[in-house]
Order: C-alpha cells, then sequence, then structure tokens
C-alpha cells in the first residue's frame, strides 16, 4: 500500500511539472478517486472527466468492491456522466456547483438480514447528481457528489434506486 502511494505522488508531481508553465485552467483532464468509500471498504471509485468547455464536462466512474463480503451492495459499476456547471465568475472553467445527469451500470448482490448475501443482480439506471467541486492553483481537485436514480428493468433482486455519493480527491492535468 506504501509503494501504490508513493507511486501516485511521485506521478502527480511529474505531471505538477510537466504542466508548470500552463494555466491551471487550460488544462482539460482530471483523474479522481472516491475517499470515503477507499477509506471505509475497500471500494475504489476512479473518475476521469473531461472539461469540453468552461460550463460543460463528461467523463466516467468505475466502482470495484474489493471486499464483496462487506454491507455495500454493489460490487462493480461504470457510470457515465455529463456536468453543467453554473459558477458566478465566468473567468474560470469547470468549478463550483453543478448539475450532473447519469447512466448506471451495476452488479452486486441483495443484503437479505444482516451480513447474509443474498442473490447476485446487473442493472441499469438513469439519474441526476449535485455537487461542487474547489480546484487550487496547484491543480489538486476536491468534490463532494450526492445523487439518486432510477434503476431501469422489471427486477425483484436489484434496488429501487440507485446512489451516487463520495468526496472525490483528484488533480486536474
Amino acid at each position: 500500500m506504501k509503494k501504490n502511494f508513493l507511486f501516485i505522488v511521485l506521478f502527480l508531481s511529474q505531471i505538477n511539472f510537466a504542466q508548470e508553465g500552463k494555466n491551471i485552467f487550460a488544462r482539460k483532464h482530471e483523474i479522481k478517486i472516491g475517499a470515503v468509500k477507499m477509506l471505509a471498504g475497500p471500494i475504489f471509485e476512479g473518475t476521469y472527466e473531461y472539461i469540453q468547455t468552461k460550463d460543460f464536462t463528461f467523463g466516467s466512474s468505475v466502482l470495484v468492491n474489493f471486499n464483496t463480503e462487506n454491507r455495500y451492495f454493489e460490487d462493480f459499476s461504470v457510470t457515465p456522466f455529463a456536468r453543467f456547471y453554473f459558477q458566478e465568475s465566468k473567468e474560470f472553467g469547470a468549478k463550483g456547483f453543478f448539475v450532473e445527469g447519469f447512466a448506471k451500470y451495476s452488479t452486486g448482490h441483495d443484503i437479505i438480514y444482516d451480513d447474509i448475501e443474498g442473490p447476485k443482480y446487473s442493472a441499469t439506471s438513469i439519474g441526476l447528481s449535485l455537487g461542487k467541486k474547489w480546484i487550487n492553483n496547484s491543480g489538486f481537485v476536491f468534490e463532494p457528489l450526492l445523487g439518486i436514480g432510477r434503476v431501469l428493468g422489471n427486477s425483484e433482486v436489484a434496488p429501487d434506486v440507485s446512489v451516487r455519493w463520495d468526496l472525490f480527491i483528484g488533480y486536474r492535468f
């Protein structure tokens, strides 16, 4: 774990040196990791976001639950999204309050009673999220996100709603 953390820190510092002459808001790519799920679980949620304009971005998140015996219902999900930003100052791009539309494909298991794992499911859903993004001059990003979606289809095992949430920490390059 320490080696992976050291590798990530060295990688991000190299990106920072390469982008030093470039304005932070001229950068077009972001990578982020869901911090709460990573610490609570071992549940990895990684996100890539492309900044199309200062008001519109799109990207995708991938969630992998490394401990399928925990109480978290999703084992794997892929979530493409599009975001619209509503900032007061027009000189900065892709930061501040945003509304996100997402579609999600997920697989997981139903929790029947206490920690007894129920039958497996796979489902698709669509939904909306709200969040806010802060970014500093070095390119580091902090973003709380909360969203809910409706599961499509007619499965007795899949949950009725899809939830999207976390505190994301990342870097814009």
